[in-house]
């Protein structure tokens, strides 16, 4: 593959983007950022060689920004860069185009190829940004607050009878698929199975329920048992059906009083189940995430400093020395003060000095005092991550997706608030240069 090239150039048969609105905080916000740098670390997935060059990297870059400050899927993504030359602009472009210069497909092949490790520079321009609009100080990264929360997949709530009548569903169509004739597919009782379970646990009739469970999971160990014996000796049908057989297995046997690792969802075999102590939400099946946000109160709002997925649900306090870790070579900044909850007891970072619990009273002085007072603004940055940038559910694939989605979370929460940073200072701006009269201001 090619490297990827920009060679666009302005069209004579199309409007020029250049009578848009120069003063318009998107376009503001294209100029304020680096592409140069976001070009660098995109470009080096890409091996030079022969073959159709990538999109351009700052298209690529302009479209997971923005996907992610507005919420916005893959499909609505296209239509609205489509009809809006706002995006179009702040992805590079020079003419305004009527048709996408790109298939919506590509999204999913670049996040794939970029992953954590590349996708991290936008967060790191974010902050970049932020910094050189004066909207964060190099002091608000000396003091950081530290907090982890559950990203959460795009699956139903799991139960046995469901996990038990999809995977034997599944089976029956790939056995369909490749040809392999099964004695009897159960697909009608095993529904009626599946209902009844639910119905009878509803009315509290725990034992008619155990007694349909077992019928659907004898169902389902015949189905297994019988494309065993029809694809023994054909190792092209083995291969096709054995990560599905592991599966099927596995969900026959598991119980929910069973210790370790179950199987939450056929399609998303990676999730785990995390309990938040939450009255609403008891337990919560995704992987956890780790934020990290400023303690002190920058100008610009609470940006996300760092933010990672940390998956096999490990100990708030095991994963704080990584965190710092990483949050120092992404800002460059040394932390001078970490403030986190009381999950984070017993925690393993190397300055044990620097790290303030909640409720900590020993060398807690008036200044210390004020900002384990801030260690709760990290919870309304959460909330908005979650409820508009796409963290509350991710439907991105693996745990490759679970890391891009909690990197492009964080990328998205900053950039909006970059664009209400700069509508701020262009108000300001045009209060000084234009003031109003009185009856427009009374207005």
């Amino acid at each position: 593959m090619a490297k990827p090239r920009d060679d666009r150039q302005k069209d004579l048969l199309r409007p020029a983007l250049a009578v848009i609105d120069l003063g318009h905080p998107l376009v503001r916000l294209a100029r304020a950022i680096d592409w140069g740098f976001v070009d660098q670390r995109f470009a080096g997935v890409c091996t030079a060689g022969a073959g159709q060059p990538p999109l351009p990297t700052r298209l690529v870059a302009g479209l997971l920004i923005l996907k992610h400050m507005h919420d916005l899927s893959d499909e609505v993504l296209c239509a609205r860069w489509l009809e809006n030359p706002y995006y179009q602009f702040f992805c590079g472009e020079l003419s305004f185009c009527h048709k996408l210069p790109f298939d919506r497909s590509s999204l999913t092949h670049w996040r794939q190829r970029l992953g954590e490790g590349e996708l991290v520079a936008l967060l790191q321009e974010s902050l970049s940004v932020a910094h050189k609009t004066g909207a964060l100080a190099s002091r608000d990264l000396e003091r950081v607050v530290v907090d982890t929360t559950v990203q959460p997949k795009a699956i139903a709530h799991p139960t046995d009878a469901r996990l038990c009548h999809r995977a034997l569903e599944k089976l029956v169509d790939l056995a369909k698929r490749n040809d392999v004739s099964l004695r009897q597919s159960y697909r009608r009782v095993a529904k009626r199975a599946a209902i009844m379970v639910g119905r009878y646990t509803h009315a509290h009739q725990f034992k008619r329920a155990h007694r349909a469970l077992k019928f659907l999971r004898i169902r389902l160990g015949r189905v297994i048992r019988d494309i065993r014996r029809k694809i023994a000796g054909d190792e092209g049908l083995k291969e096709r059906f054995a990560g599905l057989l592991a599966l099927a297995h596995r969900v026959r046997f598991q119980d929910h009083r069973q210790r370790g690792h179950k199987v939450y969802a056929l399609h998303a075999p990676e999730v785990e189940c995390i309990g938040k102590g939450k009255a609403r939400a008891p337990y919560e099946f995704g992987c956890k995430v780790s934020i990290a946000t400023p303690a002190t109160k920058p100008r610009g709002g609470q940006f996300v400093l760092h933010a990672k997925a940390l998956h096999g649900n490990p100990f708030d306090g095991h994963t704080l020395g990584p965190v710092i870790a990483d949050l120092e070579k992404l800002t460059g900044v040394e932390t001078r003060r970490i403030h986190v909850d009381k999950g984070y007891r017993g925690h393993n970072h190397k300055e044990k000095f620097r790290v303030w619990i909640t409720g900590q009273v020993r060398r807690v002085t008036r200044p210390i005092r004020r900002e384990m007072k801030r260690r709760a603004a990290v919870e309304p940055v959460i909330g908005h991550t979650k409820a508009e940038h796409r963290m509350g559910r991710n439907y991105l694939k693996g745990r490759d997706g679970d890391r891009s989605n909690a990197v492009l979370a964080a990328t998205g929460y900053n950039f909006s608030l970059l664009l209400r940073w700069l509508r701020r200072l262009l108000h300001a701006l045009t209060r000084a240069l234009f003031p109003a009269a009185p009856s427009l201001q009374t207005a």
